[in-house]
């Protein structure tokens, strides 16, 4: 019986976990580290407790300490989030043994999928579609390079271990492979201890299509629909939609059987993601298991009408599954936007600094939901990963969700610092996204290729207008104008900087403060 929980994790998804769990009457406790102490995940749960410094591995990376913070705060139940520890196995195990609920899969289930090639292996004695590729214990650069000329080019060098696309490199011919076999598996070592690689044929011009699973303790196992996931910028999602422009009632429920069949397959229990690649004429092939919640997991509740962490906490205590398979109608269609504090027209760099606007609930109306773990006035640290926030909407079709959204992300500026929200209005603009033609490799082709999308863009006369307008009016009140410069003064000029550019404009003071542009 769950009585208190302990949210191991931070930003939007501690935030949101905290939401659902005092919604059916748990306490909360929140987890921060020092450079989080102001955090409004910390406000929101009914108590918080300092986890550590600043940087992941010396605070929300400490499993060690997470449990006996839980143990402290008379939390009997961990809900990891997602990242940091919410795929590792040992973390859940410990859990177990300290007599902790881990809001999660079984270890044994984390770790059999948490190895890629493991997983792989699995699926096909599952008989679950799998792409072509390599995953034996010889592991001489000898064999793997062997391997690949007998898959072909281009293929991908993989991680067994680990994900975000870290130990993974694209080869496109064999002069590449001996390079992409040291730096991935360094990558990989570092980054998880573990340099084990695979290699796996890589499908040209591919959709990323996951499904989203759910098992319980009593051997119910359904899958609510698809996510199409196929705008990626460096294999990180972008933008997220349910359901799929491409996929059909019929080849859902062919995806969907599979998805429940791997789950199964491993003894699954909780929420799960079953992700797959789909080529040009939509065949698919396994790709991996995300053990865990998924960051857009909103879409799938905004068409099925479903809370998915309720799930998450009634299974992991104990209860069955509320619906069957034949339960769950999917309705409308959503889109998820990831705001990111990075900057796309210089590689997609990420941003740190103040935040100086942010007014989400200016947005907020039927149909729209954003999910976010910042506030005004607060900071973006380089400690953590760049997502700030999640604009999600839901319509009646398509074109529907892509119009709500545009407006959203208009309605809901974030100032202060540099991010990818003009990107995204653009991008769910775009010809090519809006035919539902995008690629897992499109946006990096862009990048590559210098396309019009990716330049910055040139802000409008009128842009600097207002701007002029706003700087000379900041002390408001009657009187700013004068403020500024004496009476005796008709007008001045201002210069104003964008990205290296200037602007020059001419000010005049007017009545109460007015200026004329």
């Amino acid at each position: 019986m769950i009585k208190k929980i302990l949210i191991a994790n931070r930003g939007e998804i501690a935030c949101r976990v905290i939401r659902t769990a005092r919604k059916l009457g748990y306490r909360t406790v929140a987890v921060y580290s020092e450079a989080d102490a102001n955090a409004p995940h910390v406000d929101l749960a009914d108590e918080a407790v300092c986890v550590g410094a600043a940087p992941a591995a010396e605070s929300y990376l400490r499993g060690e300490r997470l449990i006996e913070l839980a143990k402290q705060t008379g939390a009997n139940a961990i809900h990891p989030g997602y990242g940091f520890l919410s795929e590792n196995a040992g973390f859940a195990q410990a859990c177990a043994d300290a007599d902790v609920i881990f809001i999660g899969p079984p270890p044994q289930a984390i770790k059999v999928m948490g190895d890629k090639a493991g997983a792989k292996a699995r699926m096909i004695e599952a008989k679950v579609p799998t792409a072509p590729g390599y995953l034996g214990e010889d592991q001489s650069e000898e064999r793997l390079m062997a391997e690949a000329e007998r898959l072909g080019y281009p293929l991908l060098v993989k991680a067994v271990s680990g994900g975000g696309g870290r130990g993974m490199r694209l080869v496109h011919q064999q002069s590449e492979l001996a390079q992409a076999i040291v730096s991935a598996r360094r990558e990989a070592q570092s980054a998880f201890g573990d340099g084990t690689l695979m290699l796996e044929r890589l499908i040209l011009n591919g959709r990323h299509i996951e499904i989203q699973v759910f098992a319980d303790a009593h051997g119910n196992a359904v899958y609510v629909g698809e996510r199409d996931c196929t705008s990626q910028r460096r294999r990180q999602k972008v933008i997220e939609e349910a359901p799929s422009p491409v996929v059909s009632p019929e080849m859902r429920a062919s995806m969907g059987k599979d998805a429940v069949a791997a789950a199964l397959a491993v003894g699954y229990r909780g929420a799960g993601t079953i992700e797959f690649i789909v080529d040009d004429k939509l065949n698919y092939y396994f790709l991996e298991m995300n053990t865990r919640l998924q960051v857009e997991h909103p879409v799938t509740e905004m068409i099925s009408g479903f809370d998915l962490v309720e799930w998450q906490l009634r299974v992991a205590a104990g209860q069955p599954l509320p619906v069957k398979q034949s339960d769950i109608v999917l309705t409308g269609h959503a889109i998820e936007a990831r705001l990111y504090a990075e900057d796309p027209y210089s590689g997609f760099a990420p941003q740190t600094g103040p935040i100086r606007w942010w007014r989400p609930e200016r947005a907020l109306h039927d149909g729209v939901r954003i999910d976010d773990g910042i506030r005004e006035g607060g900071e973006v640290t380089p400690f953590y990963d760049a997502m700030v926030a999640k604009l999600i909407v839901h319509g009646r079709d398509r074109d529907d969700a892509i119009r709500r959204l545009i407006a959203t992300l208009d309605d809901a500026p974030l100032l202060g610092l540099r991010n990818n929200a003009r990107f995204l209005r653009d991008l769910v603009d775009h010809p090519t996204f809006r035919a539902g033609d995008m690629t897992t490799t499109l946006i990096d082709k862009w990048l590559e290729d210098g396309e019009p999308i990716m330049q910055r863009p040139v802000p409008s006369r009128e842009a600097v207008l207002v701007a002029a307008a706003v700087h000379a009016l900041r002390d408001a009140g009657e009187v700013a104008a004068n403020r500024l410069r004496s009476a005796s003064v008709s007008g001045y000029g201002l210069k104003l900087s964008v990205d290296g550019t200037e602007h020059a404009v001419r000010v005049t003071p007017g009545l109460h403060g007015a200026v004329a542009i």
